[in-house]
């Protein structure tokens, strides 16, 4: 049966393109939203692009035919704007004022639920609105066109249980031939089905339908740092292989993502010159309350955002060699132009050709914006992207609906993609067990 949709403000502020995702059915608009929409449209920030975007494509509807009448949709519904009238507002409860936004919307709802002779579902990503919407009866529910359920996200690893022999000509010819469903490079483990203990690692290829050997770093660690377990050996295969050129990483704190990647791109573009430069960024999200404006020139101003990968790059380059004598920091990598660090305010229009890019911190990104980022990659680039989905400062997204699980989603069965789970904090036994903890 035909459904009828009515949506909310913040579902089209997140995706601007909601309106076309409702295939055959009644897409409904309650005139506030089209009133709060336009209190953002001179936003900067991506909802401030959202609510331009939905703006035009409204105004395109109303070159067909009156909005308040329906206009066809190109998948066969319909979509309308609905005014809300007095007899609506008196269906509300007195607990809830007609003065709010939100209340109006909701009393559209009602109207239409009472009138139509189909199901009504109210949408909405405000989770308090969703609660009220229950409370009087509505059938409300969260837009989840681009949500990934966090518990089933892709590890990008697996294990393969195999006779002993074959195990055993992995180690000998390097590679072994293995009929299984698994994804394009994904690490896999495999186990000796007599001995569990008898194991052994490597990346599966589709196209050869075979699992090859790990990429090893050298004795000497990538700048100093070497693999402490599992995951990170993985991690340090996709980082190193130039013919994967989206990594995504993900973990809670002190699991080694940043400092892994960070390892990884100094020595495929300072070692080897693979690549012209390592190029690293972040979205820029306090954490708690925010301090204002920062005074100074825009290095000045980014400087607090970007410590942190100013500290992983510190413990890698090393203060302080064998004779006490102060080594390079980043600001000399800068100056010789190996290492750029930069928001990603202003990375939209550009194109970023054979560079060592990482994004941290991308669970804070949109979709949208995981887009935008991506498609930045000129020829040559390899995009890493790391974060931990439970660590979101962005209030408009959550551990589902973020770029980075979205990303790993889309990804991964790619060939030119890879992707790691890690599980096991290194930092320090105090930051594990608070990991686990708190």
């Amino acid at each position: 049966m035909k459904k009828v949709f009515v949506l909310d403000t913040n579902v089209l502020l997140h995706d601007a393109q909601a309106l076309l995702r409702f295939k055959d059915n009644d897409v409904m608009i309650p005139i506030t939203v089209v009133e709060e929409i336009d209190t953002f449209k001179k936003d900067l920030s991506e909802i401030g692009r959202n609510a331009r975007q939905v703006s035009r494509l409204l105004d395109s509807f109303r070159a067909q035919a009156h909005l308040i009448d329906g206009v066809q949709l190109p998948e066969g519904g319909t979509l309308k704007v609905v005014l809300y009238s007095e007899q609506a507002l008196k269906r509300l409860p007195p607990e809830l004022r007609a003065d709010r936004g939100d209340n109006r919307i909701l009393a559209v709802a009602m109207q239409l639920k009472d009138d139509c002779n189909c199901p009504v579902v109210f949408v909405t990503k405000d989770t308090n609105l969703r609660i009220k919407a229950d409370a009087v009866g509505l059938n409300a529910q969260d837009y989840e066109s681009d949500k990934v359920s966090i518990e089933e996200l892709y590890s990008g690893m697996d294990e393969a249980v195999l006779p002993r022999e074959q195990v055993d000509r992995f180690y000998g010819q390097g590679y072994i031939d293995v009929d299984g469903d698994f994804f394009d490079n994904q690490c896999l483990t495999l186990v000796d089905e007599g001995n569990t203990s008898h194991t052994a690692v490597g990346r599966y290829d589709a196209a050869l339908g075979r699992v090859l050997p790990l990429i090893k770093p050298p004795k000497e660690g990538l700048w100093g740092i070497t693999p402490r377990n599992r995951e990170q050996q993985f991690a340090i295969d996709l980082l190193l292989n130039d013919d994967i050129q989206l990594v995504t990483l993900v973990g809670k704190a002190g699991t080694g993502k940043t400092l892994l990647a960070i390892a990884a791109g100094l020595a495929k573009s300072a070692d080897e010159g693979s690549y012209s430069r390592l190029l690293v960024s972040r979205p820029i999200f306090p954490l708690g309350r925010d301090l204002g404006f920062l005074p100074g020139d825009v290095e000045e101003k980014l400087a607090p955002w970007m410590q942190p990968i100013f500290d992983n790059v510190e413990l890698l380059l090393g203060m302080v060699d064998e004779h006490g004598k102060r080594k390079r920091g980043y600001k000399e990598l800068v100056e010789m132009g190996i290492l750029e660090i930069e928001p990603l305010t202003y990375i939209r229009g550009r194109s970023i050709p054979k560079q060592y890019m990482i994004v941290d911190e991308a669970q804070n990104l949109t979709p949208h914006e995981i887009k935008t980022i991506i498609t930045r990659a000129g020829e040559g680039t390899k995009i890493v992207l790391t974060g931990d989905p439970y660590q979101i400062d962005n209030p408009y997204i959550d551990s589902s609906s973020n770029g980075l699980t979205y990303a790993v989603e889309k990804f991964k069965n790619q060939s030119i993609a890879g992707h790691i789970t890690l599980m096991r904090g290194e930092r320090s036994p105090l930051a594990e067990l608070a990991a686990n903890l708190l």
